[in-house]
């Protein structure tokens, strides 16, 4: 296990474990922004999110992935996606009372940008979990999927663009940008509105574990509520394309009221029902470190090979 997730899961712990007047608060306010805390100020050069689309049109897949997570990693998501929402699962087992469940929600996917210029940025999975993981949060189940899309306030009509190669560029991922944006705008969303329907998740599942070199996707719901998408594991680890999205879900959930780490709880043979379709999904943490350990080897080669002599950001991220 590395350092890094060592101090991730000690301060779940501390969270945890903190005094009552602070789980009280916690209880009263579960999503304010202590939860999003661990995710970097943005700087105020930052680029904004069609710039660096500019910048990443004629570089390599790996090296397009590199510099979406400098610019991740440097703080450069806008400022509404810092002010996550209450999501409430509740699930009535036979023999006891009902349990309810608060776990906090991203209000859309992860962007670059500002919040006046934004880019909803697809990434592979393994930049997903990573940089999850840095910020303190995790990635969905379908369950919690569906649960956002249940208790959204705005809900987008998908817009798929033709299939085809170019369902992986830059190009495409700016196109349905701007369709979800129009969406946006015609239907007066504001900015913090808990929105669903404009992508696919990228999310955590069981199948992971017999397929490590995939990518799990899943969801895009139409209006029916139904999703488009049904949970998949056919691409390989490197793929992403313009329709997925990665959520942010906090590590910390309230259980009827008190504080337990999600990954407790999705290993927990009696709640992880409330969390997952699946049941329990064993050592979470280890799953997703074990996703992480190819990938991670290959970003660093990339980061070697492009930082240092990077044609397009500095070493701080700003825009040259």
């Amino acid at each position: 296990m590395s350092n890094r997730t060592r101090s991730w899961i000690a301060a779940i712990a501390l969270v945890v474990a903190g005094g009552n007047g602070a789980l009280a608060a916690a209880a009263q306010d579960p999503c304010g922004d202590s939860v999003t805390q661990g995710i970097p100020a943005r700087a105020t050069n930052a680029p904004g999110g069609r710039a660096f689309a500019e910048a990443i049109r004629s570089v390599t897949d790996d090296q397009r992935e590199s510099l979406i997570r400098q610019q991740l990693m440097a703080g450069n998501i806008p400022e509404f996606l810092r002010r996550f929402v209450p999501i409430r699962l509740q699930s009535s087992f036979p023999e006891e009372k009902s349990v309810d469940v608060v776990i906090c929600a991203a209000p859309d996917y992860l962007a670059i940008g500002s919040d006046d210029d934004f880019l909803l940025i697809p990434m592979r999975l393994s930049t997903a979990l990573s940089m999850a993981s840095v910020y303190g949060f995790t990635l969905p189940t379908t369950r919690i999927v569906d649960a956002i899309y249940a208790q959204a306030a705005v809900h987008l009509i998908p817009q798929p663009l033709p299939a085809g190669n170019e369902m992986r560029s830059t190009e495409y991922s700016l196109r349905h940008n701007e369709l979800v944006g129009m969406q946006r705008t015609a239907l007066g969303v504001s900015l913090g509105a808990l929105v669903a329907g404009d992508k696919k998740d990228l999310v955590l599942t069981n199948r992971l574990r017999s397929h490590m070199d995939r990518v799990a996707i899943y969801g895009w719901h139409s209006g029916d509520g139904k999703p488009i998408q049904s949970l998949s594991t056919v691409h390989g680890w490197r793929y992403a394309d313009y329709s997925h999205g990665a959520r942010l879900i906090s590590t910390q959930v309230f259980i009827n009221g008190r504080a337990r780490s999600i990954f407790n709880v999705m290993q927990d043979d009696h709640l992880a029902a409330i969390l997952s379709d699946e049941g329990a999904i064993a050592n979470v943490i280890g799953l997703i470190e074990n996703l992480n350990a190819r990938a991670q080897l290959a970003i660093a080669a990339v980061v070697r090979d492009l930082i240092p002599a990077s044609p397009v950001f500095d070493a701080s991220g700003t825009l040259n």
